[in-house]
């Protein structure tokens, strides 16, 4: 199993060195937002705490800002270190605690055939724009989220408790059960599958 924080090296700062941190091989649609704020869809090939490498129709200007929202992690941003012609390298900037998360992430993402993640999962995953939220337990008690993944089916959420298999959870409106836990949170399948409407305050 692929383990990313014994991949980095030491690296402190918010702006890291070219070549800081080992990219990995990674598969990961989102969107991006360059400095003239025109959007484009796009997709991760191989990403470090450090940097990312994008695939985009945009074609930004070396050291532009560029802003990211990527699924299973969120939103991103950075400047342009190098352009090629399907796409380019950014950095991330970041601070320490932040890049952790992010190896953790990039762990989960590479190993998630293993993790036991749902790849069957009956219908797409959608980006959200809004990954904040909080679940609700049946005893009323709420905790603070985010959310990584979103379905019409389901969601993965990055949360510090881990509610046991089959809890009925709330997230937003729609209600489910917790079906699988993995390094960052659990995963939840809704109780009934859900319209793109009903998801709406996330997209």
């Amino acid at each position: 199993m692929f383990n990313f924080q014994s991949a980095q090296t030491t690296a402190s700062s918010a702006a890291p060195a070219p070549g800081a941190f080992q990219r990995v091989g990674i598969s990961v649609a989102g969107r991006l937002m360059l400095e003239d704020h025109e959007e484009y869809t796009c997709q991760v090939t191989d990403m470090s705490p450090g940097d990312v490498a994008i695939l985009c129709a945009g074609r930004p200007r070396m050291d532009e800002r560029v802003i990211a929202y990527l699924e299973h992690i969120g939103r991103l941003e950075g400047y342009v270190l190098s352009v090629n012609p399907a796409g380019f390298v950014m950095s991330i900037t970041a601070t320490e605690r932040k890049r952790e998360k992010l190896a953790a992430q990039l762990t989960w993402i590479a190993n998630k055939h293993e993790l036991g993640l749902p790849e069957d999962r009956r219908h797409d995953r959608l980006t959200p724009r809004q990954t904040r939220s909080e679940i609700v337990l049946e005893d009323g008690r709420r905790y603070a989220c985010r959310i990584m993944d979103l379905s019409l089916s389901g969601a993965a959420i990055d949360i510090e408790i881990r509610p046991a298999l089959g809890t009925p959870i709330k997230l937003g409106h729609m209600r489910g059960r917790v079906v699988r836990h993995f390094m960052e949170g659990v995963a939840i399948e809704f109780s009934s599958v859900q319209s793109r409407e009903s998801l709406t305050e996330f997209l």
